[in-house]
């Protein structure tokens, strides 16, 4: 059969079965058997891991780079196996932090270099706005766990710096999205409370002078004062840290007056 030219596939610099190439496979089959598992996915390379739970009816599989992983999933997603229809989405990845805080000189490979000091590091962006900008923050995804939980304590606990500044950076648990499938029709859990908000579908402006106008008027009133009041906090933050960096600049010239003159 067709098989997948995979050298083609892996981008340049781009690190082999990473944790961003791992498949969550749901509704599977219970008497399914590995073989059949890794048949699945014979056109897209060898695997690395495999995992299978058949009592619950899902496993794992990890793929040789993340493009084949995204053309195994576009093309197994929602075919029929043995009368159920595959669920395949991108595995959590349990080993990634956001860091904030960062210098505007910071680049992807000084970030991967100042944080495989905690162990190996797979992946590691520096977040730019639409101008390609620095904007301060941050990713870095560890092959495991262990290194990820030693960098989160280590930065917690002291101050890890990047740069010549003492700017420490912030170091967090990655929030996970899933921002490319959402909630289809067809993964909603039909609860009362769906029936209940779906009792009469018609989508529409609420019209003034009705209950509707009267509430939604209230919650678009409550969420411009959230908007305000985040606003003034990030311009007080914003200005409190403009006054640490000059005191800082003050004082380390100062710092370096001094040494010259002993």
């Amino acid at each position: 059969g067709f098989t997948i030219d995979i050298k083609s596939f892996l981008k340049p610099g781009e690190k082999s079965y990473t944790q961003r190439c791992r498949l969550f496979v749901g509704n599977l089959p219970t008497d399914i058997t590995e073989e059949d598992f890794k048949r699945l996915f014979e056109r897209y390379g060898e695997p690395s891991e495999v995992f299978i739970n058949r009592d619950r009816g899902f496993g794992f599989i990890r793929l040789e780079s993340r493009t084949l992983a995204e053309i195994a999933k576009a093309e197994l997603d929602g075919t029929i196996l043995k009368s159920r229809p595959l669920r395949i989405r991108f595995a959590t990845h349990g080993a990634a932090l956001t860091v904030k805080n960062l210098s505007p000189v910071v680049s992807n490979e000084l970030l991967e270099q100042a944080f495989s000091q905690f162990g190996p590091v797979e992946r590691a962006v520096v977040v730019v706005d639409d101008r390609g900008r620095a904007t301060g923050k941050g990713f870095v995804e560890f092959a495991a766990k262990p290194p990820a939980r030693k960098a989160l304590e280590r930065c917690s606990d002291g101050a890890f710096l990047l740069t010549t500044t003492p700017r420490p950076v912030v170091v967090e648990p990655m929030e996970q999205f899933d921002d490319e499938d959402g909630l289809p029709e067809k993964l909603m859990q039909k609860t009362q409370q769906y029936h209940k908000f779906l009792a009469y579908t018609d989508t529409r402006i609420a019209q003034p002078g009705t209950f509707e106008f009267e509430y939604a008027s209230r919650w678009k009133a409550l969420d411009e004062m959230e908007k305000q009041q985040r606003e003034q906090v990030d311009r007080n933050i914003r200005e409190a840290k403009e006054k640490l960096e000059a005191e800082m600049e003050a004082a380390r010239h100062e710092h370096q007056l001094m040494l010259m003159r002993q």
